[in-house]
């Protein structure tokens, strides 16, 4: 069993060399790529998929929410439209998705992960020249890792694109009170699920007003179920069916994702406590590439109110935000057509 066991390591190693030359021929056309290659950074190996059109070497980097979610998680229609225009590279973090590595406690940190950023770019740079030009997108938990990167280095960024991001999680507590406040009082003035805003409300008057992790959980989880209840009153625009998201079924060891993300969760939530100091305001003035901020007005996840600081904080001289008054936490699906729009004007204005 044990040599068995060695052949079998020995054919895989052998498969995945393989399949890492093969990705990166030369031969590739550059109107339609579809290539997977694999960023080797400090005991990880992750995975980035480029899709699209790179015949004018632009680049759309990609940063998942999470902690622990996967780069393919934002394959549908609103990136099949970009797509079409530019190439898009769908990161899986350290942790997250398909990538392979050490991650305990002491291997992990933002820095690291916001170098591995960094990384990836260097590779795509080595792969599709010293004249690509790359934008940088984050949504979510995205959004810190994108915001922790441009601090350390922007240099190699022409653009910065944050989607419902989460530049302060520390201050997301009491946004979720404010919010869940505000939002429920609203409801119930118009006679929307009064039973439901109501338990709401009496949910929030028992948050303790000192941030916690326990309610900081608890008030997170909420948020998912605030967003269902706006879409079920017709608040929030139903999420589009993407067909090619089902595709990761068949991309994705689902066994091996899962795993992962729950760890990475695990070890900068909960152990590091992340989302209790991360505080990025103060560092904003000293991202000054064009930006652009999306958000859905009606996003309990992280609320508008988090877009609408980083927007007045953001050292940009060219800088924009953008609400999406149909949407919650996720524009990308529930207006699709209009986040397709906004990026490629965006990038459009902004690419050298």
């Amino acid at each position: 069993m044990k040599n068995e066991y060695l052949t079998y390591i020995k054919l895989t190693v052998l498969l995945i060399a393989f399949l890492s030359l093969a990705s990166c021929s030369n031969d590739d056309n550059p109107n339609n790529l579809d290539e997977t290659i694999f960023v080797r950074h400090k005991n990880a190996d992750m995975p980035a998929y480029i899709r699209g059109n790179g015949a004018e070497k632009v680049f759309l980097v990609t940063l998942h929410g999470g902690p622990g979610g996967g780069g393919l998680e934002f394959v549908g229609d609103a990136f099949n439209i970009i797509e079409d225009q530019y190439g898009v590279v769908y990161f899986d973090q350290r942790g997250s998705g398909m990538s392979q590595g050490s991650y305990t406690e002491e291997d992990v940190s933002l820095d690291l992960m916001a170098e591995d950023v960094l990384a990836l770019v260097k590779v795509l740079k080595r792969k599709y020249g010293n004249d690509s030009q790359f934008f940088l997108l984050g949504h979510s938990w995205g959004g810190t890792l994108g915001t922790a990167t441009l601090v350390k280095d922007q240099s190699d960024f022409i653009g910065w694109i944050e989607v419902d991001g989460a530049n302060n999680p520390a201050g997301l507590y009491d946004q979720y009170i404010e919010t869940f406040t505000i939002t429920a009082n609203a409801q119930i003035a118009l006679g929307n699920s009064v039973d439901f805003w109501e338990s709401i409300l009496e949910f929030v008057s028992k948050v303790d007003p000192i941030s916690n992790l326990d309610d900081f959980s608890e008030l997170n989880s909420r948020a998912f179920d605030l967003e269902e209840k706006l879409t079920d009153d017709g608040f929030i625009n139903n999420p589009v069916s993407n067909a090619d998201r089902k595709k990761l079924t068949f991309e994705y060891n689902a066994s091996t994702a899962i795993w992962n993300g729950r760890q990475i969760a695990t070890i900068l939530i909960d152990q590091q406590g992340l989302f209790q100091v991360t505080d990025f305001t103060s560092q904003l003035p000293e991202i000054t590439i064009p930006s652009l901020f999306i958000s859905g007005q009606y996003d309990m996840i992280v609320p508008v109110v988090s877009a609408q600081k980083a927007f007045e904080n953001i050292g940009s001289e060219v800088k924009e935000l953008q609400i999406f008054d149909r949407s919650g936490h996720s524009p990308l699906d529930t207006e699709p057509e209009r986040f397709a729009a906004e990026v490629l004007r965006f990038l459009e204005a902004n690419k050298q």
